[in-house]
């Protein structure tokens, strides 16, 4: 048996208020729930993005949708180590 690897992609909702967070679950899988900010994370299939945003925007209790920028940060850190190394020797 062979699996097929699906991308997921993660979605920050802004609520009013976290009442309706429960109504999120049908988009995807609830990663993280902020109190104190009044967001969650969710992470669904990437395929189905687009149509997610659209009605997550029309719900009444959205105050605003972002797609996460994870993929788009660069994760080879060899450049920030040699900058600090730089940083650190001017400083000596």
């Amino acid at each position: 048996m062979e699996f097929k690897r699906v991308e997921r992609q993660g979605v920050i909702v802004y609520l009013k208020h976290l009442k309706q967070s429960k109504q999120l679950r049908k988009f995807g899988t609830i990663h993280c729930v902020s109190r104190k900010m009044k967001y969650v994370l969710i992470y669904m299939n990437a395929e189905d993005v687009n149509e997610a945003l659209h009605k997550l925007k029309s719900m009444k209790f959205v105050s605003k949708v972002e797609i996460s920028p994870r993929k788009e940060i660069d994760k080879d850190l060899e450049q920030v180590r040699g900058t600090a190394r730089e940083n650190l020797e001017d400083f000596d």
